[in-house]
This record gives structure tokens, C-alpha cells and sequence, in this order.
């Protein structure tokens, strides 16, 4: 699997973030990290940037030693540095902590991890200089992107080896791609270049780090953050089409919309689950198919849970996605570092960096995924068997017996629902020592973030095969017809390949629904006929 990407068509290259003191939002990381939005740094917080150097420089120009500023660090914070080491002493940390590993990490990523450490230098808390954070924005808007390694990073004392990579860069050293405009044979990654190249190209003049600026620019939750920051934004997308999936399957399935009564639903007040069945009952309303099947000719009394619980399972999830957006809220309005500038002046060590807040929800989310996939698979698996869908044919096959209709359909979502479980395994609870058991308990939020990204792509895979199923299944009800919002995604879905007939080159078809299911064309279809989804 690959990773997910929401469209988001407010944002794009010509959008603006303004970064200054106060937060980001969720949104302003989608913009510059996915989208190529540019970056503006604030007048003011520029001057406060500017006031919280002088107090670092008046430190390291004290004889006592100062953690970072004239001393090594971890392990190394008793030892001090005289002055005309201290630049070599940043470089080298910076060097010997680029020491990721494995596959380039994706762009995105790398922009959001970048904007993010630009935040924080920006609140003025962190006593770099202001060269230092232009240098930053120059990069992000010149279309640099630092290859950043795979693997690296424990999460505490931050994402160390991610930045650093990044960090490199702005030294004029490593590695980046870049993306330019004007050059359509570009390749989609970007070009591979060395770092000095790349830097003299936009005339962005390397940095040669001062006091405590190594330490400022690698002591951070930004790479976490940012891969929660991307995903909040498109299990927001995706949860909703989860509900338009599970209402084409219902329908499909000859299912009752009774269960998503509002008041059955007041009786358990759980606002995700309230949310979900709103949904569900705005796209089943005035459905024919649903209508054809009421009365005491009915002799079903219950549908099975995958079809009556989807509001409790899918209203779950979208809870512990509005709780994780709350954490990430709350970190982009934070500042970490370490040492870091209080707002008194003072210079104090202090344990922000360690990614557990984040960690901890990126775990919470990826168990949330991997449940909404298996229900959805469930319902997918229910369209094929003849014994429960309700009279339509053996694996929706044109021809019984010489088709095999969606039968392998099934097969790979039920492969990507396995996968998911095992990434539903919790990284945050693991931890490894290091730095000569200075720091003996890291979070793994890095791991819990990487995994998550493969999390929601395999999410968006499954709700996709759902959504090609449940439309060939409503196709197959002819001539009865579904209802205004579900039809119109059953249209959509079948004007590319994908309506019923004989066995035909299915990969291209679920990849074409993919696209759908990731561009939100698929949920845009469904508010046709049903209104704005929540």
C-alpha cells in the first residue's frame, strides 16, 4: 500500500500561511505540506526572535557552562566547550544526527515536519536567530525538499534524525529533491540533487550554525505531528464516505434505515455515533429500494451487525478522531525545545519533547482504522455469498458458474484488513534506551505515525471495494432504484468501468474507485442527493 491523499481543491500553490507566534492550524499543514503553499514569516514574531537571541548570546558569553549553549549534550551535558568550538560543536551534532535509514520519506512529511520546527523557532522560545528561520521559509518556498530516511527516529528527544536531515540541508549539506514549475518532465518526486547545488540554485545562502541552534532545530515532535496533522484531515474525509459505503451497502443489501432513528439514537448520546446516523439516514432517505421491503410482508427482524451497528463503530471512530485533532491542536500551539526560552528570560531544561501525547493518539487512531475496515469488508463479503444477500447472484457474477464476478475483489480487501490489524498494534507501548541510558524511555511516535500513514491508505482501499460492490449490487436491483444521494454514486462508480457484466480486468477498476474514494468525489456524489455530510 501507498499513502492516502485527501484533495483538499480550497488549498494549493497560490495559498499563503502566515507563521508567527501563536498556532498553526490543521488545515495550514495540509496547505503547505501537501499542496506547496507558501510560507510568510510575521513582522513581529520576527523582532521577538530577533529579542530572545540576545539573551542566548548573553549566556554564551558567561564563564558557567549552559546546557546547549556551552556544553555538549545527552550524555555529554557536563562536559564544556570553549568559544571557538561551539560552531563545530552544532555542525557535528547536526552531522551525527543525520543518521537515518531506509526509504526517502514522502514529501509531504518532510514539508509538514519542516513548517512545524519553523513554528516553534518562530514563538521566540527557542533562541535561535532570525537568519535561521528565514533561511527555513526560503526552503519550504523554493520547493526543497530534504530526503529524510525511513527509519531513525525514537521519538524522544523528538524526531532527532528526521530534522537533523533537514537541518543538513539548511547547512548546505545532504541531499534534497526539488520541485521546480516550468519543467513537465520533471519526475513527480522531484529531482535528486545535493544539498549546496540546490541552495545556490534559489540563492539561499547555507547556515553556519550559532550557539544552541543545533540543538533548536532537532529537539521536536514535528515529524509525528505532522503525519497526525495529515491524517486527522483525511480520516475526516474518509469517515464520512465509510457512512456512504455502509448506506449503499444497507440499501443494497435489502437493509432497514429504522435502526438510524434519531431517537434510538438519543438514548446512547455519544455525539460521533449521533453524526454517523444523521448520515446514514439523510443518504437512505427516500430510497425505493429501501421502501420495497417495509410492512408486515418483511419477515426480517434484525440485519446483521455490520449493516445495524455502523453508526456505534463508525460514530466510535470519528470520537477518537475529534480526540486525536484535540491533542494536535494542542501541540501546534506549543513550543518545544530543549533548553528552552521562558517567556521570563530564563533558560531551563524540561522533557516537552517527548512525543507520548502524540504517540499514544497515533496508536488510538490506527485501532480505530483497522475496526472501520473490517466492518466495511464484512459488508463487502455479505454482497457475494447467495446465502445472505438477499437474492442476487453468487459473487455478483454476470454468468454463474463462468464468472467469478467479485469474488478476488473481496480477497484484497480482506488481505488489507489482516494488515491493518497487525498495524493496529500499539508502537507507543515499546521502548528501547539509548544515549547511554540518558534517555532510557522513548516514545516511538515516529513508528506509530509511519504506520498510521499505511493505515488510512489501506482504509481508503477497503471503503473503495465496499463502494464498487455496493454499486453493482444496487445496479443488479434494477428495476428498482436506489435512492437520490446513494444513485448517484452508483453512477459515478459505473460510468468508469465498473457496472455489472462479464469478468473483465478488475485491478484498474478498483484503482479507479480508489481515486475516486481519495479526490472525495465519491462522498461530493452522495451530498448531490443527501445534502452536506457530516
Amino acid at each position: 500500500m501507498g499513502t492516502t491523499q485527501i484533495t483538499d481543491r480550497a488549498a494549493g500553490p497560490d495559498t499563503t500561511v502566515v507563521v508567527g507566534t501563536g498556532p498553526l492550524r490543521i488545515d495550514d499543514v495540509v496547505a503547505v505540506a501537501r499542496h506547496g503553499a507558501s510560507v510568510v514569516l510575521e513582522p513581529g514574531a520576527l523582532e521577538q526572535v530577533a529579542a530572545s537571541r540576545t539573551v542566548i548570546e548573553a549566556l554564551a558569553n558567561d564563564p558557567e557552562p549552559h546546557y546547549g549553549i556551552s556544553t555538549g549534550f545527552g550524555a555529554l551535558a557536563t562536559t564544556f566547550i570553549a568559544e571557538d568550538r561551539r560552531a563545530q560543536l552544532q555542525a557535528s551534532l547536526i552531522r551525527s544526527h543525520a543518521a537515518g535509514s531506509g526509504a526517502e520519506v514522502e514529501r509531504e512529511v518532510v514539508r509538514a515536519l519542516m513548517l512545524l520546527r519553523l513554528s516553534t523557532l518562530m514563538t521566540g522560545r527557542t533562541g535561535v536567530r532570525r537568519e535561521t528561520v528565514e533561511t527555513y521559509a526560503a526552503i519550504l518556498n523554493a520547493g526543497i525538499t530534504p530526503v529524510v530516511r525511513e527509519y531513525g527516529s525514537l521519538g524522544c528527544s523528538g524526531d532527532l534524525a528526521p530534522l537533523a536531515h533537514c537541518a543538513l540541508v539548511a547547512m548546505g549539506e545532504g541531499e534534497v529533491r526539488v520541485h521546480s514549475t516550468g519543467e513537465p518532465a520533471e519526475p513527480a518526486e522531484g529531482r535528486l540533487m545535493d544539498a549546496s547545488s540546490a541552495l545556490a540554485a534559489a540563492g539561499i545562502a547555507p547556515l553556519r550554525l550559532g550557539e544552541k541552534e543545533g540543538l533548536a532545530l532537532i529537539n521536536g515532535t514535528d515529524g509525528m505531528l505532522g503525519m497526525l496533522a495529515l491524517a486527522v484531515h483525511d480520516l475526516r474525509a474518509l469517515l464520512a464516505t465509510a457512512d456512504v459505503a455502509a448506506a449503499m451497502s444497507v440499501e443494497g443489501l435489502m437493509g432497514t434505515d429504522a435502526v438510524f432513528a434519531a431517537d434510538l439514537h438519543r438514548l446512547r448520546p455519544q455525539r460521533g455515533q449521533a453524526d454517523s446516523a444523521a448520515n446514514l439516514r439523510a443518504l437512505l432517505a427516500g430510497s425505493p429500494i429501501v421502501a420495497s421491503h417495509k410492512g408486515p410482508e418483511c419477515t426480517r427482524v434484525q440485519d446483521a451487525y455490520s449493516l445495524r451497528c455502523a453508526p456505534q463503530v463508525h460514530g466510535a471512530a470519528r470520537d477518537t478522531l475529534a480526540h486525536a485533532a484535540n491533542v494536535a491542536d494542542a501541540e501546534l500551539a506549543s513550543a518545544i525545545d530543549n533548553p528552552v526560552l521562558t517567556v521570563d528570560g530564563r533558560v531551563e531544561s524540561n522533557g516537552n519533547f517527548h512525543g507520548a501525547p502524540v504517540a499514544y493518539v497515533l496508536d488510538f487512531l490506527a485501532i480505530a482504522v483497522a475496526d472501520v475496515a473490517s466492518m466495511s469488508e464484512r459488508r463487502t463479503d455479505r454482497f457475494l455469498d447467495p446465502a445472505r444477500n438477499q437474492g442476487l447472484p453468487p459473487f455478483l457474477a454476470h454468468e454463474v458458474g463462468v464468472d467469478s464476478g467479485l469474488m478476488i475483489a473481496q480477497y484484497t480487501a480482506a488481505g488489507i484488513v489482516s494488515e491493518l490489524k497487525r498495524l493496529a498494534v500499539p508502537a507507543s507501548v515499546d521502548s528501547i534506551p539509548s544515549s547511554a541510558m540518558q534517555e532510557d524511555h522513548v516514545s516511538m511516535g515516529w513508528a506509530a505515525a509511519r504506520k498510521l500513514r499505511r493505515a488510512v491508505d489501506g482504509l481508503a482501499r477497503v471503503l473503495a471495494i465496499e463502494t464498487m460492490t455496493a454499486a453493482r449490487g444496487l445496479s443488479l436491483r434494477a428495476p428498482l432504484e436506489p435512492g437520490a444521494a446513494t444513485g448517484s454514486v452508483v453512477r459515478l462508480v459505473t460510468e468508469a468501468p465498473g457496472g455489472p457484466g462479464p469478468d473483465r480486468f478488475l485491478s484498474p477498476e478498483i484503482e479507479t474507485v480508489v481515486e475516486l474514494v481519495r479526490s472525495g468525489r465519491v462522498r461530493a456524489a452522495a451530498e448531490e442527493g443527501a445534502g452536506p455530510l457530516v
